[in-house]
């Protein structure tokens, strides 16, 4: 069971308070047309998802935050997006770069085994001998699986492959134990 990007089920009705922080799913990352749409990255799996999601948070790099709805649909290899109140080209502009987020509470709960990636971000990471190799930095998706980049004294990058090279995910105690040995 792979470490899971994002959720995969569609928040319902209006967006719930905010009670943690949100949880980023995309960016937008340019400019569609000249009626105010946007091309969104996702961060979901699969990229379509986030559309599912209605009720966005963009947040701005500024810490500004703005709830605000929207719909879309793939547009060739990528994904396109409207938003209300946004009508024309460069109020889009000025939306370049937001983060798109969601409450936490909107998140299905994952199925047993599955963890959000930034659940899985800043917890330690054990070997079987409970020696520290550092913290869960970020998650890095390649083709063959996901990759843990581990900071510590040094960087380690450990394959998320559960039940072989990943033995226990403990998110109450903040820990992650691996049979894998860091290279001298």
């Amino acid at each position: 069971m792979a470490a899971t990007a994002v959720a995969t089920a569609p928040s319902a009705g209006p967006v719930p308070p905010v009670d943690s922080p949100p949880v980023t799913l995309g960016r937008i990352n340019g400019l569609y047309g000249v009626r105010g749409g946007v091309r969104v990255l996702s961060h979901t799996r699969p990229p379509e998802n986030i559309l599912a999601y209605r009720d966005w948070l963009l947040c701005g790099d500024d810490g500004s935050m703005q709830a605000i709805r929207a719909r879309g649909a793939r547009h060739g290899r990528g994904l396109v997006a409207y938003l209300d109140g946004v009508t024309d080209r460069e109020q889009a502009r000025a939306l370049l770069g937001a983060r798109i987020a969601v409450p936490r509470a909107a998140l299905p709960p994952p199925a047993a085994g599955e963890y959000y990636w930034h659940d899985l971000i800043g917890l330690r990471v054990r070997d079987r001998q409970g020696r520290s190799l550092g913290r869960i930095e970020r998650l890095l998706e390649t083709g063959a699986q996901d990759v843990l980049q581990v900071i510590g004294e040094r960087e380690y990058l450990i394959p998320w492959v559960p039940g072989s090279v990943v033995e226990l995910v403990d998110l109450r105690a903040g820990v992650v134990r691996v049979c894998w040995e860091a290279p001298a």
